[in-house]
């Protein structure tokens, strides 16, 4: 007996993970200031168009969409008192040694290499911007994954703004270009 399944498009999920962010309060343009903030006195001329285009094309990469899903997924869960315990308390509670969270924040960095994972050391201890916001619980919603998401993006986003500007230069000097730029 077979039973009928849905089976998601790579455009369904890319648009789900964008409303799911946009409905728990975070902005693309939340995101790019995280982006701005870390990049902004390696690159004067940076604007906040281009921090969102990079944030975009972050956002569009599968294990990226997996990652927030899955972490928003487990705060509305957590909201909701839906877990078994312990591990409701640990992620409703966002104990500092559960660090389920990072890991799956993590996940994300490693698409553009060890500058994203600096990027983002620095921004989760700073929490500047969103981060703080999300960090702070004023709003009753639990984002114990969230706000590490969210840090990963921005820090994924900033590691290819980086790499896509330095490809650009070696490109104009006539050298080989980076393959970690897309």
């Amino acid at each position: 007996m077979q039973t009928e399944q849905t089976v998601a498009t790579e455009n369904s999920i890319h648009r789900t993970t964008l409303n799911w962010l946009r409905e728990r309060g975070v902005r693309l343009e939340d995101i790019a200031d995280l982006v701005y903030r870390l990049q902004g006195e390696f690159y004067p001329d940076l604007s906040l168009d281009e921090c969102i285009h990079h944030v975009e094309r972050v956002l569009q990469k599968r294990e990226v969409q997996n990652a927030v899903l899955t972490g928003i997924q487990l705060d509305l869960m957590a909201e909701k008192k839906q877990l078994l315990s312990p591990l409701q308390d640990l992620i409703y509670q966002d104990e500092s040694l559960y660090g389920v969270d990072e890991i799956l924040a993590t996940s994300i960095l490693h698409i553009y290499g060890s500058i994203g994972m600096t990027n983002y050391g620095y921004i989760d201890r700073v929490k500047p911007g969103i981060l703080g916001r999300l960090n702070n619980r004023e709003d009753g919603q639990i984002h114990t994954f969230l706000d590490d998401l969210v840090g990963a993006i921005a820090a994924a986003a900033a590691a290819r703004l980086s790499h896509s500007r330095k490809r650009a230069r070696d490109l104009q000097n006539g050298e080989p270009s980076d393959p970690l730029t897309d």
